[in-house]
């Protein structure tokens, strides 16, 4: 098997979003990825809480995901982020459809970063108001 040996171009490149478990579950879809913004959606259907409507953990979670992407992009080589500060307003509902997150830089700092994310419906209709702060951290080294 070859090592995966990286040209010094591919080096420079800024990290690229890759689903986790949870996002892929829950149907996300990248449109968008930079760090001052990032663009995704996500279905209505299998994110329902039983009374029918959006599940307001499932767009807490899909939010974070976005913003959280936004902030390792800009964090850079050898660096990640965490999420220390996540809230939310939930504005309405919706019970089909797709919904899209924007997630748009407020500060993009060396330590920390902090992202506005407005979640909406297909008739872009505000679902949701999020602020999520990420702190940044060097990543660890292998074996650490």
């Amino acid at each position: 098997m070859q090592p995966d040996i990286k040209t010094e171009n591919e080096q420079d490149q800024p990290w690229k979003i890759v689903l986790g478990e949870l996002d892929e579950k829950m149907g996300v879809k990248i449109l968008e990825e930079s760090a001052q913004r990032v663009v995704a959606t996500m279905p209505v259907e299998g994110n329902r809480q039983s009374f029918g409507l959006l599940h307001g953990g499932a767009s807490l979670a899909f939010g974070e995901a976005i913003g959280s992407w936004a902030a390792v992009i800009h964090a850079g080589k050898g660096r990640s982020a965490v999420g220390v500060d996540v809230s939310a307003t939930h504005h309405r509902s919706a019970r089909s459809g797709t919904i899209t997150g924007v997630a748009t830089a407020i500060h993009l700092g060396r330590t920390t970063t902090s992202h506005e994310v407005v979640i909406y419906d297909d008739e872009e209709r505000r679902l949701c108001s999020m602020r999520i702060t990420n702190l940044i951290l060097d990543r660890p080294k292998a074996g650490e």
